[in-house]
């Protein structure tokens, strides 16, 4: 069982910044990721600061905190600069990045990039790009020279050398819970996320989002399987903040235990948490925090009955 957290890019990094990414590796977190967006709903009109930069900020002020993305995609991402800042962040923090992936969704980081009269992608045309993006960062990742020419991305003689620290690559949290979604991270993920069922966000209950999330496990399972892959062999990560208690896992020790002892049950490796922010959507006491840092694994580690 591992507890990571998540690190919105809100702050000046020397405005307290630097601070949340220290404290994470003072509190034993296993990772820290952050959003890899243009800016993301609530917090459009506010400070938000780019996630490849704050990552490589984050690798000089720890040692052995692992940092990530959740998610980086398609939306205004092309392969071949994305491939370079990998290698360079994974070099800058000596071997200690994941890259979570995803195919994307609406909002600004969809049309940010559009002209005039062109409409944003459409969950299909996500999943198309999303179905090439992947291989292509997977080959751009471990070969030293890739050409490429896609239905949308194009590598010529692009070169990446000495790759990554990491072997063959960073690892890819793959987050997906369509079909081809499930089948890219059975063949390309070392990790699969999840946030639940959106649509069980809001209306839903805890039970149905359990049951939700245990059919996205077994399409997994299947996409593995149906490969030749150990199903195994794919860690699972739940980013919360998204199922049917929203926030509220994080109003204690004890409601924290309650969340991750029903889905770490279900074969979750790793349930990342939202870090404190003030006056918004992922707003919590600090002190509980804290607290869920530092002593709910030894809590969930302990026999029941």
């Amino acid at each position: 069982m591992r507890l990571s957290t998540v690190i919105l890019p809100v702050r000046r990094w020397h405005e307290g910044g630097r601070d949340q990414w220290t404290r994470a590796e003072e509190l034993g977190f296993h990772t820290a990721y952050t959003y890899d967006h243009l800016s993301w709903r609530s917090f459009r009109d506010g400070p938000w600061f780019g996630a490849l930069p704050t990552l490589t900020a984050a690798a000089t002020a720890t040692d052995r905190l692992r940092l990530g993305t959740l998610v980086t995609s398609p939306n205004f991402r092309h392969p071949v600069p994305l491939a370079k800042e990998l290698v360079t962040l994974d070099d800058v923090s000596g071997g200690r990045v994941t890259l979570g992936i995803g195919a994307g969704g609406e909002g600004f980081d969809a049309t940010a990039l559009l002209r005039d009269g062109e409409k944003p992608w459409t969950p299909r045309e996500r999943a198309d790009r999303f179905g090439e993006f992947v291989p292509l960062l997977d080959r751009l990742l471990t070969e030293d020279s890739v050409t490429h020419e896609g239905a949308f991305y194009t590598a010529n003689g692009a070169r990446n050398i000495p790759g990554c620290v990491q072997r063959p690559r960073i690892p890819f949290a793959v987050a997906a819970t369509g079909p081809r979604g499930m089948r890219l991270a059975a063949r390309y993920g070392q990790a699969w996320v999840t946030t639940g069922d959106p649509r069980l966000y809001g209306s839903g209950t805890p039970e149905e989002s359990v049951e939700a999330i245990r059919g996205q496990i077994d399409r997994l399972d299947r996409a593995c399987e149906d490969i030749g892959r150990d199903p195994g062999t794919v860690e699972r990560i739940l980013l919360t903040g998204f199922t049917p208690e929203a926030n509220k896992p994080l109003e204690s020790l004890e409601a924290f235990v309650d969340f991750a002892g029903r889905h770490f049950e279900l074969g979750f490796a790793e349930i990342a948490v939202h870090a404190p922010i003030p006056d918004s959507v992922f707003a919590a006491d600090e002190a509980v925090f804290e607290r869920i840092a530092t002593e709910a694994l030894a809590r969930l580690a302990r026999p029941r009955g």
